[in-house]
């Protein structure tokens, strides 16, 4: 969707555009020239895991020798040897990142460099945020003048200290490690702009079925008995083998017959320990005649304390044979093993040898080879690769199947790989949120053809075309992926390798140990975490908390944040954000199902460069008189069933507002938002039960306020209607102005009998969707002369037609519509569907 790209997009390019040096505006045709005469590409100006902050410290160097800071020209010389000694440490950082294993010496010079550089980049920061609160500052009289200067002086000379002290680090740094190699390897990356059918198509349908009809017969039959005591099947085996998978197969078709007749059927996913079972097993009642239990371990101690507590049989799941391994990877790459190049067969099946039969290993070996030419040479490179890193355990070859994979990736998608270690295990991640904590962390840079937001959907969507992450809400209708979760092994794996490398601390998790003597750069508070006395916080750029049970930390504590979210934290109330105003870096801020919290500080008002997300729980927060000067942007996630303080239409930055209920709030407040010139994305709820006395009165206002947000560039609208609002929606003048910005529009709920003339002008509408139940001809061609159209869904409703009988059915209309959209220039995508979601697409994943 195009609607949220500038909601990151604004608030960030201005703070670049007055902090950062030039590097950090470079598109991939703009470079920055260093002190050495090398350039600065566009991926080397952001934030990576391999070269921590490297790339940008690099273009704010170059920035301190331009005439914004001519002041400091007496330091020029040591701000050329610092920035030539980082180029040199920079690119031995980049051979190093491909390397498959590392001896201990260079990776803890490794890591010892990413220090360096974050810490180079905090004194930057804090010095260039200085300069700008300077130049912002007008001194009055000679007194303020002469402490003005004097404190421009002190600045001065800290930051020509403290460029001396990072340049003698650097020295030392470089001359303890002079084993410089040379064996950079190519990192050309595909950017494909949608997710591959194909991958989504391998967690729908392929990892779920292939190799499952076989133990799935042999479970049904252990469980399908006529004894009467309660009984269980404990599936054991590794992890990726695909025990959770056997495991659902059984259970979604026998639930509703067991339940129908008081029996019940449970399933306990990945148990890992005997005290965690013998806690479980007190739930379930044994006197319920034939009910059925199935647990899945990697353990066997587990599975053996599991069928010991009933009348159970353990099940060791098999790997998947040799066919079922062709079938699985095949289709993954060709569609069908029909498909697959002869001269590959060969060496796919030393492949597949080495994979063991572990689904998740050739899902991940397929993500590789999808990125490789298919050419025996590539697939033979991959095979070797393979070869070095397989030991004699099957768990230990998978993860190191995973470990190849990732080191496939090109840099900027091991960076974003790795940070999603932050999110506890299962965890459902919004692509929305996601992308925008990258943004904010400086992991995605502007390009001159697309938004920081766009380039950061291709790197989602690459993502899961290499089977690295699992696609998990997906809306059918437009088959965009709204959200995903990671593998536990996938997710173990990366976990790991952020903790080791310092790239993020995970604190409240067990098994997961953190170095106190490290400086935290990323901090993810989980269960019940709490910050040990002694460890560093206060160099951390992002802080991401999860649970009502996680202790919420001062933010006084953290002085250079970038990224602050709160999920689930019940326990956030509202003197934790006492001090956030002074967070001069934060660019992005999220409190979703925050409900204790009940006003945002009015000190957030002085963060020009921030996103803020609000999801959930809004009725009852207050926004203080500060935010009608807000130079950040806000966005609003209601639930569709409350009421909003009035206060809020005076947000003039608001750039989302979703799941707002017209019925229940004031005239005044729908008069408000008209007014909100910034508003590019809307979603509405016209429920009648909602409806008060006054709602004929609200539903006018909501139209009249629409109309206006159309002249002011709204850019998305979505709409679920009853049935008072279909015929207002299908006036011929609903727009009095065409809405020249409008990109989507969803009209979802009753059905509408008519495509509305006004529909027509809608000159830059790329994505339409109607719940409607009959079109005559001329209201094909409206939809088919929409000349930016890329994507229309259509909502068939499955009415009687006797009374319709002049209308076309609906297999013409169907018809109609496939022909008009095959002969217009964009081809658009058309979804014909006759299903219907009972809650808003827009309100799906805030539920």
């Amino acid at each position: 969707m195009r609607c949220s790209y500038h909601i990151v997009e604004q608030g960030l390019n201005k703070s670049i555009s007055t902090l950062a040096p030039a590097c950090c505006r470079t598109t991939q045709k703009e470079t920055t020239e260093l002190a050495s005469g090398r350039t600065i590409e566009m991926e080397d100006a952001v934030v990576s895991a391999a070269t921590g902050a490297m790339g940008p410290v690099m273009g704010k160097l170059v920035a301190l020798l331009g005439d914004e800071y001519r002041r400091l020209r007496s330091i020029h010389t040591e701000i050329k040897t610092l920035t030539r000694e980082l180029e040199t440490i920079d690119a031995f950082l980049e051979n190093m990142a491909e390397a498959e294993d590392p001896n201990p010496q260079d990776k803890a010079w490794m890591k010892e460099v990413r220090e360096l550089s974050y810490d180079v980049e905090d004194n930057l920061d804090e010095f260039m945020a200085r300069v700008v609160a300077d130049k912002s500052s007008k001194p009055e009289g000679l007194v303020d003048n002469i402490k003005s200067k004097l404190k421009r002086l002190k600045a001065r000379h800290e930051i020509a200290k403290a460029i001396e002290d990072l340049k003698k680090h650097a020295i030392e740094v470089s001359q303890r490690n002079k084993r410089y190699r040379d064996h950079a390897i190519s990192n050309t990356s595909r950017s494909p702009k949608i997710v591959d059918p194909r991958a989504l198509a391998i967690f729908e349908d392929v990892s779920k079925l292939v190799g499952v009809d076989g133990p799935k017969k042999e479970l049904l039959q252990r469980l399908a008995d006529d004894q009467q005591q309660t009984k269980l099947v404990a599936i054991v085996g590794f992890g990726g083998l695909g025990k959770t998978t056997i495991a659902n197969q059984t259970l979604i078709a026998k639930i509703l017959e067991f339940l129908q007749n008081k029996r019940y059927l449970i399933v306990v996913d990945d148990i890992w320990k005997v005290d965690d079972w013998n806690a479980i097993k007190c739930a379930f009642p044994r006197t319920s005649p034939g009910s059925k239990i199935i647990s899945t371990t990697r353990i066997n101690d587990v599975a053996e304390s599991c069928c010991s507590s009933f009348s159970g049989h353990i099940y060791n799941l098999r790997p998947l044979n040799m066919m079922q391994s062709r079938q699985l990877l095949y289709t993954r790459l060709f569609n069908s093993e029909e498909k697959c190049p002869s001269d590959l067969k060969e060496i796919a099946d030393q492949i597949l040898q080495k994979c063991d039969g572990l689904p998740l290993a050739i899902v991940a070996i397929s993500g590789v080879l999808a990125h490789k030419a298919s050419k025996k040479d590539k697939w033979n490179q991959v095979k070797d690769s393979i070869g070095r890193a397989l030991r004699n355990s099957s768990v230990e070859a998978m993860v190191n199947i995973i470990a190849l994979s990732y080191l496939d990736l090109p840099r900027h998608l091991k960076t974003c790989l790795l940070y999603l270690s932050i999110f506890p295990e299962d965890h459902i991640i919004e692509k929305e949120n996601l992308i925008k904590r990258w943004v904010g962390e400086g992991f995605i840079c502007k390009e001159s053809s697309r938004t920081m937001y766009e380039s950061g959907e291709i790197y989602f969507n690459d993502l899961i075309n290499r089977s690295l992450i699992q696609p998990t809400g997906i809306d059918g209708k437009c088959s965009e992926v709204k959200s995903c979760r990671v593998h536990d092994t996938v997710h173990d794996f990366i976990v790991s390798k952020a903790v080791d490398e310092n790239f993020v601390t995970v604190i409240g998790v067990p098994g997961v140990n953190h170095d106190p003597q490290m400086k935290v750069r990323r901090l993810s508070l989980q269960n019940n975490g709490e910050i040990p006395a002694c460890l560093i916080v206060s160099n951390a750029r992002s802080l991401h908390v999860f649970g009502r049970n996680a202790k919420i930390p001062s933010v006084s504590q953290f002085g250079l944040l970038r990224v602050m979210d709160f999920e689930d934290c019940w326990q956030l109330k509202d003197y934790d954000l006492a001090g956030i105003g002074n967070l001069l870096h934060l660019k992005y801020l999220r409190l979703k199902h925050t409900g204790a919290l009940k006003a945002l500080p009015e000190e957030l008002a002085r963060l020009q460069e921030l996103q803020i997300d609000i999801d959930g729980s809004v009725y009852e927060m207050e926004f203080p008189e500060a935010f009608q000067r807000l130079v950040c942007n806000v966005a609003l996630y209601l639930n569709g069933h409350n009421k909003v303080p009035d206060e809020t239409a005076s947000v003039q930055r608001l750039r989302v507002l979703e799941g707002l209920s017209v019925y229940l709030q004031s005239v005044e407040f729908l008069k408000g938002l008209g007014q909100l010139k910034n508003l590019r994305r809307l979603g509405m709820v016209l429920i009648y039960y909602h409806c008060g006395r006054d709602w004929e009165a609200n539903l006018k206002q909501a139209q009249s306020s629409v109309c206006e947000l159309g002249k002011a560039g709204l850019e998305s609208l979505h709409l679920y209607i009853d049935e008072e609002v279909v015929e207002i929606f299908e006036m011929d003048s609903w727009f009095s102005v065409p809405p020249y910005a409008l990109r989507e529009l969803v009209i979802e709920g009753k059905s509408v009998t008519r495509v509305p003339t006004w529909m027509a002008s809608l000159d830059n509408l790329e994505k339409l969707h109607l719940r409607i139940y009959k079109m005559p001809e001329e209201e094909v061609k409206i939809l088919g002369g929409l000349p930016s159209l890329r994507h229309l869904c259509i909502e068939w409703a499955d009415f009687d037609y006797d009374d319709m009988f002049d209308d076309p059915p609906m297999e013409v209309v169907e018809a109609a519509l496939r022909k008009a959209m095959e002969d217009h220039p964009n081809r658009p995508t058309l979804v014909w569907t006759t299903e219907w979601d009972p809650l808003p697409s827009f309100l799906q994943l805030r539920s």
